[in-house]
């Protein structure tokens, strides 16, 4: 029967639908992270397309949002894979993501479970952790941190599943986001992944064809690339890099 599970489903992506607070599953409204405008209310995200991207300023949610859908999900705050436990984070004061799971109820067409939870500020403990138990998709750490994690992300991001990517810009290059951009195209090709993926960078945020939304103190809401608080500033240092540092940096 469990072999069952990980055979193949004849099924396109997206997987979750939706996933939504519950109230009587929260322990304290006062406690982080419940007390984050995102949480507030109703909160409720749907998925409608096989790529999601979340943006928003540092603070406002992302990260604990995609860590609790991922342990909800079955993956390990620390993330990694279904079963992996590739960081000892027993000690830790708190733990958002599972905090945020317990509230969470979710609706899966059908439940999927294989895929990976990326985070980049763990993706070297996965790495080693990876290499420690000797498997034969491991040596991540023999490359330059951005190379690392293109490997990774073609070793392990094809399959059929459920992805979520916190951040996956931080080690790659503008020509490397690129790259990642292609590996994207070639995983809503295959109609069998799923993605939900915060970031910073405008590159990744102009992906064709998926759904973004912006986080602010107001929740999630749909965005236009060009209204992105990113990409505005990225068009202003770009069309006069010298006179924006200097305006940056005298304020």
């Amino acid at each position: 029967m469990a072999r069952g599970r990980h055979r193949p489903i004849n099924m396109p992506a997206p997987y979750l639908r939706r996933v939504w607070l519950d109230p009587d599953r929260i322990p304290d409204r006062d406690a982080y992270p419940f007390v984050l405008p995102l949480l507030r209310d109703e909160f409720e995200l749907s998925f409608d397309k096989a790529i999601t991207i979340i943006v928003g300023e540092n603070g406002t949610g992302k990260s604990t949002l995609l860590e609790g859908i991922a342990v909800m999900a079955g993956y390990d705050d620390a993330g990694g894979g279904k079963g992996y436990r590739p960081v000892d984070h027993s000690n830790a004061v708190e733990k958002m993501g599972g905090s945020l799971a317990s509230a969470l109820r979710a609706s899966w067409l059908p439940k999927i479970t294989n895929g990976w939870f990326f985070r980049a500020e763990s993706f070297f403990s996965v790495a080693r952790y990876l290499d420690s138990v000797a498997s034969p998709y491991a040596d991540f750490l023999s490359y330059s941190h951005g190379e690392g994690f293109l490997r990774f992300f073609e070793e392990r991001c094809q399959r059929q599943g459920i992805f979520i990517f916190d951040e996956p810009e931080s080690a790659l290059s503008p020509a490397r986001q690129i790259e990642f951009l292609k590996l994207l195209r070639r995983m809503e090709s295959s109609g069998n992944c799923q993605v939900i993926m915060a970031t910073h960078a405008p590159i990744l945020m102009a992906y064709p064809n998926a759904t973004l939304l912006r986080l602010t103190k107001y929740g999630l809401e749909p965005v236009n690339l060009r209204d992105t608080d990113h990409y505005k500033v990225m068009r202003e240092f770009c069309d006069d890099p010298k006179g924006f540092v200097e305006a940056a940096i005298e304020d």
